[in-house]
Protein backbone atom coordinates (compact mmCIF):
# COMPACT_ATOMS: atom_id res chain seq x y z
CA UNK A 1 0.00 0.00 0.00
CA UNK A 2 1.45 3.35 -0.80
CA UNK A 3 2.53 5.03 2.14
CA UNK A 4 0.54 8.66 3.32
CA UNK A 5 2.31 11.72 2.16
CA UNK A 6 1.91 14.83 4.72
CA UNK A 7 3.31 17.91 2.64
CA UNK A 8 5.08 21.19 5.19
CA UNK A 9 3.54 24.33 3.92
CA UNK A 10 4.86 27.26 4.44
CA UNK A 11 2.94 30.54 3.18
CA UNK A 12 2.60 32.44 1.56
CA UNK A 13 4.16 34.53 -0.22
CA UNK A 14 4.19 33.04 -3.60
CA UNK A 15 3.52 32.09 -3.25
CA UNK A 16 3.62 29.94 -5.81
CA UNK A 17 6.19 32.84 -5.05
CA UNK A 18 4.00 35.37 -4.29
CA UNK A 19 5.97 38.71 -4.82
CA UNK A 20 3.68 41.40 -2.70
CA UNK A 21 6.17 44.34 -3.69
CA UNK A 22 3.02 46.85 -2.51
CA UNK A 23 3.85 45.45 1.02
CA UNK A 24 5.99 42.39 2.20
CA UNK A 25 6.65 39.41 -0.37
CA UNK A 26 4.73 36.85 1.20
CA UNK A 27 6.20 32.70 0.05
CA UNK A 28 3.12 30.65 -0.66
CA UNK A 29 4.42 27.29 -0.27
CA UNK A 30 7.12 24.46 -0.38
CA UNK A 31 7.84 21.14 1.48
CA UNK A 32 9.31 18.24 2.45
CA UNK A 33 7.76 15.96 -0.97
CA UNK A 34 7.63 12.67 -0.46
CA UNK A 35 8.61 12.46 3.40
CA UNK A 36 5.85 11.66 6.08
CA UNK A 37 6.48 12.84 9.99
CA UNK A 38 2.93 11.60 10.58
CA UNK A 39 4.52 7.91 10.81
CA UNK A 40 8.17 8.40 9.73
CA UNK A 41 7.86 6.87 5.97
CA UNK A 42 8.93 8.09 2.35
CA UNK A 43 6.36 7.78 -0.14
CA UNK A 44 6.67 5.31 -2.85
CA UNK A 45 4.10 6.99 -5.51
CA UNK A 46 5.21 7.67 -8.68
CA UNK A 47 3.31 11.12 -8.47
CA UNK A 48 1.88 13.55 -6.18
CA UNK A 49 -0.82 16.32 -6.76
CA UNK A 50 -1.11 19.15 -4.79
CA UNK A 51 -3.40 22.07 -4.61
CA UNK A 52 -3.31 24.92 -2.21
CA UNK A 53 -5.42 27.13 -1.24
CA UNK A 54 -3.55 30.57 0.36
CA UNK A 55 -5.97 33.76 1.25
CA UNK A 56 -3.54 36.74 2.57
CA UNK A 57 -5.34 40.52 3.24
CA UNK A 58 -3.18 43.65 4.53
CA UNK A 59 -4.99 47.16 5.74
CA UNK A 60 -2.63 48.42 8.40
CA UNK A 61 0.43 50.78 7.21
CA UNK A 62 3.69 50.98 8.61
CA UNK A 63 7.16 52.70 8.33
CA UNK A 64 9.75 50.53 9.92
CA UNK A 65 7.77 48.71 12.83
CA UNK A 66 5.47 51.66 13.84
CA UNK A 67 2.23 51.61 13.01
CA UNK A 68 1.01 54.61 11.09
CA UNK A 69 -2.66 54.53 12.20
CA UNK A 70 -3.82 55.46 8.74
CA UNK A 71 -7.96 57.10 8.95
CA UNK A 72 -10.55 54.56 7.12
CA UNK A 73 -10.92 57.31 4.45
CA UNK A 74 -7.89 56.43 3.17
CA UNK A 75 -6.72 53.14 4.57
CA UNK A 76 -4.78 50.71 1.43
CA UNK A 77 -6.88 47.38 1.72
CA UNK A 78 -4.60 44.30 0.14
CA UNK A 79 -6.08 41.03 -1.08
CA UNK A 80 -4.77 38.27 -2.41
CA UNK A 81 -6.14 34.79 -3.15
CA UNK A 82 -4.17 32.04 -4.71
CA UNK A 83 -4.81 28.59 -5.95
CA UNK A 84 -1.39 26.51 -6.65
CA UNK A 85 -0.99 23.55 -8.57
CA UNK A 86 1.55 21.96 -7.50
CA UNK A 87 2.77 18.38 -9.32
CA UNK A 88 5.63 16.27 -8.01
CA UNK A 89 7.37 13.16 -10.18
CA UNK A 90 9.22 11.17 -7.31
CA UNK A 91 12.44 9.73 -8.82
CA UNK A 92 14.76 6.85 -7.25
CA UNK A 93 17.12 7.36 -4.43
CA UNK A 94 15.61 10.53 -2.89
CA UNK A 95 15.17 12.74 -6.05
CA UNK A 96 11.88 14.25 -7.32
CA UNK A 97 11.05 16.95 -9.81
CA UNK A 98 8.76 19.80 -9.36
CA UNK A 99 6.49 21.81 -11.16
CA UNK A 100 4.18 24.36 -9.56
CA UNK A 101 2.39 27.18 -11.25
CA UNK A 102 0.00 29.73 -9.13
CA UNK A 103 -3.42 31.32 -10.22
CA UNK A 104 -3.87 34.57 -8.80
CA UNK A 105 -7.30 36.78 -8.23
CA UNK A 106 -6.07 39.92 -6.32
CA UNK A 107 -7.45 43.25 -5.42
CA UNK A 108 -6.12 46.59 -4.06
CA UNK A 109 -8.67 49.37 -2.92
CA UNK A 110 -7.11 52.78 -1.85
CA UNK A 111 -7.77 56.36 -2.70
CA UNK A 112 -4.20 57.07 -2.74
CA UNK A 113 -3.69 56.21 -6.23
CA UNK A 114 -7.01 57.21 -7.87
CA UNK A 115 -8.20 60.71 -6.70
CA UNK A 116 -5.90 60.86 -3.39
CA UNK A 117 -5.98 61.40 0.12
CA UNK A 118 -9.74 62.48 1.68
CA UNK A 119 -11.12 61.10 -1.74
CA UNK A 120 -13.42 58.25 -2.42
CA UNK A 121 -11.30 54.80 -2.22
CA UNK A 122 -11.78 52.70 -4.93
CA UNK A 123 -10.35 49.42 -6.52
CA UNK A 124 -8.04 48.07 -9.19
CA UNK A 125 -7.85 44.15 -9.44
CA UNK A 126 -5.92 41.33 -11.72
CA UNK A 127 -6.41 37.87 -11.93
CA UNK A 128 -4.97 35.02 -14.28
CA UNK A 129 -2.02 33.04 -13.76
CA UNK A 130 1.69 33.67 -11.85
CA UNK A 131 4.99 32.64 -12.55
CA UNK A 132 6.04 29.29 -12.95
CA UNK A 133 8.50 26.70 -10.62
CA UNK A 134 10.32 23.71 -12.26
CA UNK A 135 12.70 22.59 -9.06
CA UNK A 136 14.65 19.21 -8.75
CA UNK A 137 15.00 17.75 -4.88
CA UNK A 138 17.41 15.83 -3.40
CA UNK A 139 17.75 13.85 0.31
CA UNK A 140 21.34 13.75 1.37
CA UNK A 141 21.11 10.28 3.38
CA UNK A 142 18.75 7.96 1.61
CA UNK A 143 15.59 7.57 2.29
CA UNK A 144 14.40 4.72 4.67
CA UNK A 145 11.72 4.66 6.75
CA UNK A 146 11.54 5.22 10.40
CA UNK A 147 14.70 7.53 9.38
CA UNK A 148 15.42 9.84 12.83
CA UNK A 149 16.69 12.93 10.39
CA UNK A 150 17.37 13.73 6.99
CA UNK A 151 17.97 16.77 4.89
CA UNK A 152 16.87 17.96 1.56
CA UNK A 153 18.67 20.36 -0.80
CA UNK A 154 16.42 21.91 -3.65
CA UNK A 155 17.56 23.83 -6.27
CA UNK A 156 15.32 25.31 -9.53
CA UNK A 157 14.27 28.35 -11.51
CA UNK A 158 11.08 30.95 -11.27
CA UNK A 159 10.01 31.67 -14.55
CA UNK A 160 8.51 35.15 -15.86
CA UNK A 161 5.47 33.51 -17.00
CA UNK A 162 3.43 35.92 -14.91
CA UNK A 163 1.80 39.28 -16.39
CA UNK A 164 3.76 41.99 -14.36
CA UNK A 165 2.68 44.43 -16.75
CA UNK A 166 -0.85 44.03 -15.78
CA UNK A 167 -3.24 47.00 -16.02
CA UNK A 168 -6.98 48.54 -14.97
CA UNK A 169 -8.56 51.99 -14.58
CA UNK A 170 -7.29 54.36 -11.96
CA UNK A 171 -10.21 57.28 -11.25
CA UNK A 172 -8.77 60.72 -10.78
CA UNK A 173 -12.75 61.84 -10.26
CA UNK A 174 -16.29 60.54 -11.20
CA UNK A 175 -15.95 61.11 -14.65
CA UNK A 176 -11.87 60.81 -15.28
CA UNK A 177 -10.02 57.55 -15.07
CA UNK A 178 -6.87 56.59 -17.10
CA UNK A 179 -5.56 52.97 -17.69
CA UNK A 180 -1.78 52.09 -16.01
CA UNK A 181 -0.11 49.21 -14.52
CA UNK A 182 -1.63 48.06 -11.37
CA UNK A 183 0.37 48.21 -8.09
CA UNK A 184 3.27 46.00 -7.66
CA UNK A 185 1.61 44.50 -5.07
CA UNK A 186 -1.34 42.70 -7.33
CA UNK A 187 0.64 41.99 -10.19
CA UNK A 188 0.31 37.86 -11.24
CA UNK A 189 4.51 38.37 -11.25
CA UNK A 190 7.39 39.82 -11.28
CA UNK A 191 9.18 40.14 -14.51
CA UNK A 192 11.98 38.36 -13.22
CA UNK A 193 13.65 34.68 -14.15
CA UNK A 194 15.01 33.62 -10.70
CA UNK A 195 16.99 31.20 -9.18
CA UNK A 196 15.21 28.80 -6.17
CA UNK A 197 17.20 27.66 -3.45
CA UNK A 198 16.02 25.41 -0.82
CA UNK A 199 16.63 23.38 2.42
CA UNK A 200 14.37 21.37 4.25
CA UNK A 201 15.34 19.16 7.17
CA UNK A 202 13.85 17.19 9.88
CA UNK A 203 14.92 15.62 13.25
CA UNK A 204 12.52 12.76 15.35
CA UNK A 205 13.06 11.97 19.11
CA UNK A 206 9.85 9.72 18.94
CA UNK A 207 7.30 8.32 16.50
CA UNK A 208 5.11 11.44 17.47
CA UNK A 209 7.39 13.89 18.12
CA UNK A 210 9.80 15.63 16.49
CA UNK A 211 11.08 18.89 15.29
CA UNK A 212 11.30 20.01 10.98
CA UNK A 213 12.81 23.49 9.17
CA UNK A 214 12.42 24.79 6.03
CA UNK A 215 14.78 27.63 4.12
CA UNK A 216 13.92 29.35 1.28
CA UNK A 217 15.54 32.01 -0.95
CA UNK A 218 14.75 33.58 -4.33
CA UNK A 219 17.71 35.14 -6.22
CA UNK A 220 16.26 37.87 -8.57
CA UNK A 221 19.30 39.07 -10.83
CA UNK A 222 16.86 41.21 -13.05
CA UNK A 223 17.09 44.77 -10.84
CA UNK A 224 14.15 46.58 -12.66
CA UNK A 225 11.12 45.38 -15.03
CA UNK A 226 10.53 48.43 -16.91
CA UNK A 227 6.77 49.00 -15.27
CA UNK A 228 6.13 52.70 -13.71
CA UNK A 229 4.86 52.85 -9.98
CA UNK A 230 3.43 56.37 -10.70
CA UNK A 231 -0.30 54.65 -11.57
CA UNK A 232 -0.71 57.07 -14.40
CA UNK A 233 0.41 59.98 -13.01
CA UNK A 234 3.80 62.18 -14.35
CA UNK A 235 6.82 61.17 -12.14
CA UNK A 236 8.24 63.79 -10.14
CA UNK A 237 11.66 65.23 -10.59
CA UNK A 238 12.73 63.99 -7.10
CA UNK A 239 11.40 60.01 -7.85
CA UNK A 240 13.09 60.20 -10.90
CA UNK A 241 16.10 61.68 -9.70
CA UNK A 242 16.18 59.15 -6.70
CA UNK A 243 15.59 56.06 -8.92
CA UNK A 244 11.69 55.37 -7.94
CA UNK A 245 9.73 55.57 -10.88
CA UNK A 246 9.98 51.75 -12.08
CA UNK A 247 9.23 48.79 -10.44
CA UNK A 248 12.40 46.91 -8.56
CA UNK A 249 12.25 43.08 -8.99
CA UNK A 250 13.48 41.51 -5.56
CA UNK A 251 15.23 38.67 -3.56
CA UNK A 252 12.56 36.72 -1.27
CA UNK A 253 13.43 34.57 1.15
CA UNK A 254 11.11 32.39 4.03
CA UNK A 255 12.75 30.52 7.25
CA UNK A 256 10.16 28.15 9.09
CA UNK A 257 11.29 26.31 12.24
CA UNK A 258 8.68 24.15 14.46
CA UNK A 259 7.71 21.12 16.24
CA UNK A 260 4.78 18.46 16.04
CA UNK A 261 3.12 16.44 17.59
CA UNK A 262 1.21 12.93 16.13
CA UNK A 263 -2.10 11.92 17.15
CA UNK A 264 -3.13 9.03 15.69
CA UNK A 265 -4.32 10.75 12.00
CA UNK A 266 -3.90 14.10 13.20
CA UNK A 267 -0.50 16.30 12.96
CA UNK A 268 -0.71 19.42 15.43
CA UNK A 269 2.02 21.56 14.60
CA UNK A 270 3.58 25.00 15.78
CA UNK A 271 5.86 27.05 14.81
CA UNK A 272 7.93 30.45 14.10
CA UNK A 273 7.95 31.81 10.59
CA UNK A 274 10.27 34.66 9.16
CA UNK A 275 9.58 36.25 5.86
CA UNK A 276 9.92 38.99 3.32
CA UNK A 277 12.72 40.83 1.25
CA UNK A 278 15.31 41.80 1.49
CA UNK A 279 16.80 45.44 1.29
CA UNK A 280 19.64 44.94 -1.52
CA UNK A 281 19.67 41.22 -3.43
CA UNK A 282 22.42 39.12 -3.50
CA UNK A 283 23.23 39.17 -7.28
CA UNK A 284 22.13 42.00 -9.82
CA UNK A 285 21.40 45.72 -8.68
CA UNK A 286 18.55 46.68 -6.36
CA UNK A 287 17.11 49.99 -7.11
CA UNK A 288 13.83 50.09 -8.11
CA UNK A 289 10.39 50.95 -5.92
CA UNK A 290 10.21 47.79 -3.36
CA UNK A 291 8.58 47.43 -0.14
CA UNK A 292 11.71 45.96 1.79
CA UNK A 293 11.16 44.25 5.18
CA UNK A 294 9.83 41.14 6.91
CA UNK A 295 7.09 39.39 9.04
CA UNK A 296 7.70 37.17 11.66
CA UNK A 297 4.36 34.56 12.83
CA UNK A 298 3.59 32.02 14.95
CA UNK A 299 2.45 29.52 12.33
CA UNK A 300 -0.54 26.73 14.17
CA UNK A 301 -1.40 23.86 12.05
CA UNK A 302 -3.30 20.87 11.52
CA UNK A 303 -3.10 18.06 9.42
CA UNK A 304 -5.57 15.28 9.07
CA UNK A 305 -4.10 12.20 6.79
CA UNK A 306 -6.14 9.23 5.28
CA UNK A 307 -5.32 7.03 2.79
CA UNK A 308 -3.66 8.68 0.23
CA UNK A 309 -4.98 12.03 0.98
CA UNK A 310 -3.73 14.71 3.12
CA UNK A 311 -5.60 17.27 4.11
CA UNK A 312 -3.82 20.77 5.70
CA UNK A 313 -4.70 23.77 7.27
CA UNK A 314 -2.24 26.85 8.41
CA UNK A 315 -2.73 29.88 9.98
CA UNK A 316 0.49 32.23 10.29
CA UNK A 317 -0.78 35.04 13.08
CA UNK A 318 1.83 37.97 12.51
CA UNK A 319 3.62 39.36 16.00
CA UNK A 320 6.19 41.54 14.46
CA UNK A 321 6.95 43.31 10.87
CA UNK A 322 9.22 45.87 9.92
CA UNK A 323 9.20 47.86 6.67
CA UNK A 324 12.79 48.86 5.30
CA UNK A 325 14.33 51.79 3.27
CA UNK A 326 14.66 50.91 0.05
CA UNK A 327 17.45 52.04 -2.37
CA UNK A 328 15.28 55.11 -3.72
CA UNK A 329 14.35 56.13 0.44
CA UNK A 330 17.95 55.86 1.07
CA UNK A 331 18.51 58.24 -1.64
CA UNK A 332 16.18 60.89 -1.08
CA UNK A 333 17.39 60.88 2.60
CA UNK A 334 20.77 61.78 0.85
CA UNK A 335 19.43 64.42 -1.79
CA UNK A 336 17.29 65.59 1.18
CA UNK A 337 18.94 65.49 4.09
CA UNK A 338 15.07 64.37 5.49
CA UNK A 339 15.14 61.02 6.92
CA UNK A 340 12.62 59.11 4.63
CA UNK A 341 11.04 55.96 4.62
CA UNK A 342 7.69 54.59 2.62
CA UNK A 343 4.82 53.15 3.74
CA UNK A 344 4.06 49.22 3.60
CA UNK A 345 1.01 46.84 4.65
CA UNK A 346 1.26 43.67 6.44
CA UNK A 347 -1.01 40.99 7.30
CA UNK A 348 -2.26 40.69 10.71
CA UNK A 349 -2.65 36.84 9.69
CA UNK A 350 -2.50 35.05 6.79
CA UNK A 351 -5.03 31.45 5.61
CA UNK A 352 -3.78 28.27 3.97
CA UNK A 353 -5.74 25.38 3.62
CA UNK A 354 -5.30 22.55 0.64
CA UNK A 355 -5.09 18.92 -0.07
CA UNK A 356 -2.47 16.58 -1.15
CA UNK A 357 -2.82 12.93 -2.87
CA UNK A 358 -0.45 10.70 -4.08
CA UNK A 359 -1.39 9.38 -7.94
Amino acid sequence: MKKLLLLIIPVLVYNTDVISQGCIPVRSLNGFGQYNLTNNTFSTADWQLNLTNRYFQSSRDFKETVDQKTPKQNKTLNETYTLDFSLTRLLKNGWSVNMSIPINANARTTSFEHGGPNTPRRTTHSFGAGDLRIALYKWLIKPVDKQKRNVQLGLGIKFATGDYKYEDYFYRNDTTKVLSYVNPGIQLGDGGTGIITELNTFYTFSKSVGVYGNFYYLINPREQNGTTYTFGRTPNPLQVKAGGVESSVPDVFSIRAGTYVNIDRFSIQGGIRHEGSPVEDLIGGSNGGRRAGYILSVEPGLVYTAKTTSLYLYVPITIDRSIKQNIPDKNITAITGVYTVGTGGSPDYQLIAGISIQL
